[in-house]
């Protein structure tokens, strides 16, 4: 509504004007002028006596220089079982190298203030340091250092394996990364470009691992070093003989990967994620390696279907239908095989919907002409916004280094945006036809599979999978309930209180207690952090410990948070009000539970009682009543640890907590009254941490 009051108003004031100052306002949009070319500094290259390929792009615009070296070190290289390798010898390039610490190496950069950073693709591995131009050779240095000279401190491997397993907790528990990891999976087979790092193989990487992968894959012959900026081809070559000019290697021998799957027909992968309130879809095929010449016309036919938020599957899933927030596509390039993706997140009612939708947009560009205005827009706005991307020296680097890479011509960034100014709508058709394949396509589709399995067979044959890829069947979606088993002895009355940190500084506060009560058990948690959350829950349950209310009052964020749901024989019922974007969200609870359901409120007040021990794995049945499903909580012990909390420091068991809304990490005191000790919410710099 305001967006319509605004236009209102803004055409009152033009119709408000003078007739002949209205009259300058033209009629339509002016008709594109030719393209120009890009300005494009000339390549000058030379191969240094160790096979290390030097590429300069002499620019005078900006005093600057970036420095980009490359190896084929990327993630298609790792041994089986060691998927992450690459980005962690990436990652410790720079924690460590020559003479310097990592606290070293930041400062020398950061003092001319420049940058260094690594990272590693599936295909490639590469380092880039960017610099003032009169400070080149401390970026020639530092990236020599970080290639030919890295330390790999113990102390920073570990460091970062706790990093990348605490990424990773919060990447599995998000709904796009499993459409993403379930799509590579499916699409690309058996060959490396399936792999994701897990948590089993980031734990499985040793010292010696990230060692021997980096002298096996990082050496000078056959490795790319592109010199961008207000750098001449001889001062380049002159500080790159200093730095690396010494350093010696053979390149790796080639590696013969397995071939790509053939997929004649359209599927359908179902990752069960219990319970969740949204679809994440992916539909996608295969297409070409990098130098394919379709690849002009198909970054057209990209842009023009979901490319932004004037392209096709916006407008018609968001604007049209009012199914999703956003709906895109995207083009992947890999060194030897790309794919073709589109991508939505849809309300689980409407996924069936949405993917019949979408199959009919990608079906329309290979089988309909391309309407020439909507082209032309499309294709004008592509060679537009070319010279945007290599107007840095950082930039340029990027793109020249991309490119070669690949394998492309030497003129391919030089003539990228002519030769696309030049693709036809007919030739643009033709590339759609092969690039998006909808009647042989992929689709994953993330979300919970009781909701959407039926639905979903209507359309293509449907194979339903867990989070990790275990493939499931019909009687597995059916949350398996019972007695719970125990240990009777350790679930006692008992109040303990939390203190809530943020970042380490005190921020809030957490009280619970256990009581016993009439017939049964109370439950009571009272949570304060700060302004943002002020909440207090009472569940109750039988000395059986079957569940019989749960009642809740708060604001989160300033909207209302309230519960009031009982059980009955086997069914919840109630209502639910919790906060959502707009204000908060009213529900009606009014379903069927199994037996030895927990209520998701009172969770914390079964920890004491579980079975810990080394390895110890559980699976608990838990009603999430705030959103009226069922869902599996898995507890996973993950290790031993000593751990320090504002009551002191105490030996615990270390354990993973997935399935609920959002991933955990917890820690259980070994002895006494096994006691939750710390709650740390994956991903964030919250923890609850036992204060008495």
């Amino acid at each position: 509504m305001r967006t319509l009051r605004n236009f209102r108003r803004a055409a009152s004031l033009v119709a408000a004007l003078p007739l002949g100052l209205a009259a300058q306002f033209p009629a339509k949009a002016p008709a594109a002028t030719p393209i120009k070319p890009a300005s494009f500094p000339p390549f000058q290259q030379a191969t240094l006596p160790n096979g290390m390929r030097l590429l300069v792009v002499q620019s005078h615009k900006q005093p600057v220089v970036s420095v980009s070296l490359s190896f084929q070190a990327g993630s298609v290289y790792e041994p089986a079982g060691k998927a992450g390798l690459a980005d962690m010898v990436a990652s410790l390039l720079t924690k460590g190298a020559g003479n310097r610490s990592a606290d070293e190496i930041a400062a020398a950069i950061e003092g001319v203030g420049g940058s260094i950073g690594a990272s590693a693709g599936e295909d490639f591995l590469g380092i880039r340091a960017d610099v003032l131009a009169s400070d080149a050779k401390l970026a020639f240095d530092l990236v020599a250092d970080a290639t030919i000279r890295p330390t790999f401190p113990e102390k920073e491997v570990e460091l970062l394996r706790t990093q990348t397993l605490s990424s990773l907790a919060l990447d599995l528990s998000q709904p796009a990364s499993l459409a993403s990891r379930a799509f590579a999976r499916g699409l690309y087979g058996a060959h490396p470009y399936a792999r994701r790092a897990d948590p089993a193989s980031v734990k499985s990487i040793t010292r010696d691992d990230i060692v021997a992968y980096h002298k096996a894959r990082v050496c000078p012959s056959g490795s790319l070093l592109v010199v961008a900026g207000d750098l001449s081809l001889a001062q380049a070559r002159a500080l790159a003989m200093a730095a690396f000019g010494a350093w010696t290697g053979t390149a790796p021998a080639p590696v013969t990967f397995p071939a790509f799957p053939v997929r004649t027909a359209r599927e359908i992968v179902l990752v069960h994620r219990p319970g969740s309130v949204q679809s994440n879809i992916v539909v996608g095929n295969l297409t070409w390696a990098p130098g394919d010449p379709r690849a002009y016309g198909a970054t057209i036919v990209n842009r023009l279907l979901g490319g932004g938020a004037d392209a096709r599957l916006f407008m018609v899933l968001r604007e049209q239908k009012s199914w999703t927030y956003g709906a895109y596509s995207s083009l992947v390039r890999h060194r030897q095989m790309g794919d073709f993706e589109a991508t939505a997140e849809v309300r689980t009612e409407v996924t069936d919907s949405a993917l019949v939708e979408m199959l009919a947009q990608l079906g329309r560009v290979g089988s309909e002409p391309l309407p020439a205005e909507e082209f032309e827009r499309t294709k004008n706005a592509l060679t537009g916004a070319f010279p945007l991307s290599i107007e840095s020296a950082n930039q340029v680097a990027s793109q020249v280094s991309s490119a070669r890479l690949l394998g492309l011509p030497a003129d391919y960034v030089p003539t990228y945006r002519q030769k696309l100014a030049a693709v036809t709508a007919a030739q643009a058709q033709v590339a759609a036809k092969a690039m998006v394949r909808p009647a042989e396509a992929l689709i994953v589709v993330v979300g919970d599979a009781t909701k959407l399995r039926e639905k979903l067979e209507k359309i293509a044959p449907v194979t339903m999978v867990s989070a990790d890829g275990t493939v499931l069947k019909p009687e597995d979606l059916v949350v398996k309930a019972g007695a719970l088993d125990l240990a009777m002895e350790r679930f006692v009355p008992h109040t303990d209180s939390f203190a809530i940190l943020v970042q380490g500084n005190p921020f809030g506060g957490q009280s619970v207690t256990l009581e016993k009560v009439d017939g049964g058990w109370k439950f009571t948690d009272a949570t304060r952090l700060a302004a943002i959350i002020q909440q207090s829950t009472e569940v109750r349950f039988t000395d059986r410990l079957v569940m019989q209310s749960v009642h809740q009052t708060g604001k989160v964020q300033g909207q209302d948070a309230k519960i009031d749901v009982t059980y009955t024989d086997g069914h919840a019922k109630g209502s639910a009000t919790t906060p959502a974007p707009g204000g908060a969200k009213t529900i009606a609870v009014d379903t069927d539970v199994p037996a030895g359901v927990i209520d998701d409120n009172a969770l914390q007040a079964f920890f004491p009682a579980l079975k810990w021990a080394a390895g110890a794995k559980f699976a608990l049945p838990v009603f999430q009543s705030g959103k009226g499903s069922v869902t599996t909580v898995s507890i996973a012990v993950s290790g031993e640890e000593s751990v320090k909390v504002v009551a002191g420091t105490f030996d615990a068991w270390k354990a993973d907590v997935t399935g609920g809304a959002a991933p955990l990490t917890i820690w259980i005191e070994k002895g006494g009254a096994h006691r939750l000790l710390k709650l740390a919410l994956v991903g964030t710099p919250v923890e609850f941490q036992l204060a008495k």
